[in-house]
């Protein structure tokens, strides 16, 4: 049996196919462009070619009847027919309050999913088209919606309340949610398993860099706060999102620019961050720039360093005990100047970075440790999983055996969990980078 996962987001319909028996990767692949002129596809079964093609896509309809046929092809597939699914898990960015733990497909759930598309509008549109065309498609397989906001749901009031009227909570479910949950479940419980603690003994500081960006605090296996808010502008500094921001600005430049609320939105989401600032949203180019002496790249990276450097400090206040720094997401596994800026000068707090361990880690099939010997909190960098959580949790539903993840036992919680593909793509890794074999982090062995 396999499990079939699909993320669509505004524009895309990113998948994989998951064979349960034999805990293995079997297709991961990604459609974009989806409602413009053409879509493209990429997909890769494993030993297979990598398949590649444009076609007419003007809605998730479209791309996913393309998708199923693609995983049926006898070329570049991974199935025989749709029989052999036995679950799909549907990532949802927002589930408001009405949702706060993974949950199987219904009418009445697609029906609430619905009500929450003013939280998500660039968003949930998409995530419950997907969710529909899925069903259409294949009615009588299981299907699991897994939330972006429900990690983030142990959080105290205090955390996630905002000091404006009281009844906009009441009446507009105006609070911080938090976002990129599934991503931060992965990697708590992973840094649980890599210090050698059980998850309720640990306290960590996980920061989700990518071109969308937050941090949380996780204290007792728990999140305690987050950065994103109401939606996903709020907090780091971003690819294209502001992030942190005095409010009065909105009104202020809508004002004296003309700007209606709407164009701010649109600004502050697409036209902000590193591309408001120097132009470019992808970190490699403005790495690039910065190293040419670009003022705005090298500002960007001052910033953005700035900022969760900030956040750290704040969330070792409420943590009082930190355990371990865990970078994840493309930035966080890739960008070793970011993870530089953030975390020197933090020596005060234990944490203390080794620039040459930090220069290696390079990678996303490992997972690596690129503190100091003698640093008295880890800094781990771990390559998030977010596909697999939402397997196991489609899985678990479909079987019944599912529970909040306080109560739910993952795969990868085990000492002895091994990722096959990662796996696979580490001996090449290797041999490009022998050095890397030594930052390797590795489970504490128990007494």
């Amino acid at each position: 049996m396999v499990i079939l996962t699909l993320n669509c987001g505004s524009s895309s319909a990113k998948y994989q196919v998951y064979d349960w028996d034999n805990k293995d990767v079997l297709t991961v692949g990604v459609v974009e462009r989806i409602g413009q002129e053409y879509s493209t596809i990429e997909q890769k079964s494993r030993g297979k070619e990598e398949f590649n093609d444009k076609f007419v896509s003007p809605t998730h309809a479209e791309a996913i009847d393309y998708i199923l046929k693609m995983l049926q092809d006898p070329t570049y597939g991974c199935i025989k027919d749709l029989s052999e699914i036995g679950a799909v898990g549907h990532r949802v960015l927002h589930g408001g309050e009405m949702f706060k733990k993974s949950t199987l497909v219904t009418d009445e759930v697609v029906e609430q999913l619905k009500t929450l598309i003013p939280l998500g509008p660039l968003h949930m549109p998409g995530n419950i088209m997907g969710i529909e065309c899925a069903r259409k498609l294949m009615p009588n397989v299981p299907q699991a919606i897994v939330l972006d906001t429900a990690w983030h749901q142990t959080m105290p009031k205090e955390a996630f309340m905002y000091a404006v009227p009281y009844e906009w909570y009441e009446k507009y479910n105006v609070r911080r949610y938090g976002f990129h949950g599934t991503s931060h479940l992965y990697c708590a419980k992973r840094a649980a398993v890599l210090l050698g603690k059980e998850n309720k003994d640990t306290n960590v500081i996980i920061l989700h860099i990518g071109n969308g960006a937050s941090a949380c605090a996780v204290k007792d296996g728990v999140c305690i706060d987050t950065t994103m808010g109401l939606t996903p502008l709020e907090g780091l500094v971003m690819g294209t999102r502001s992030g942190d921001i005095d409010p009065a600005v909105i009104p202020y430049i809508c004002e004296n620019a003309g700007y209606t609320v709407k164009e701010m939105d649109t600004i502050l989401n697409k036209k902000s961050g590193l591309v408001g600032l120097c132009g470019k949203s992808d970190r490699r180019d403005v790495s690039i720039m910065a190293e040419n002496g670009d003022e705005k790249a090298q500002l960007c990276v001052d910033l953005e360093c700035h900022r969760i450097k900030k956040y750290i400090g704040a969330y070792a206040a409420l943590l009082g005990r930190v355990d371990a720094i865990v970078f994840t997401a493309g930035v966080g596994e890739m960008g070793e100047n970011i993870r530089l800026g953030s975390c020197q000068g933090l020596e005060s707090l234990g944490i203390k970075i080794d620039p040459e361990k930090n220069d290696l880690s390079h990678c996303r099939n490992a997972e690596t440790v690129i503190s100091t010997d003698d640093s008295p909190v880890k800094i781990f960098v771990i390559p998030t999983d977010e596909e697999l959580v939402i397997t196991e949790d489609a899985y678990a539903l479909m079987k019944g055996t599912y529970d909040v993840h306080t109560n739910f036992h993952y795969s990868f919680e085990d000492p002895n969990y091994v990722n096959k593909a990662r796996e696979r793509g580490l001996v090449k890794n290797l041999e490009k980078k022998p050095g890397l074999k030594n930052i390797i982090a590795v489970p504490p062995k128990k007494n």
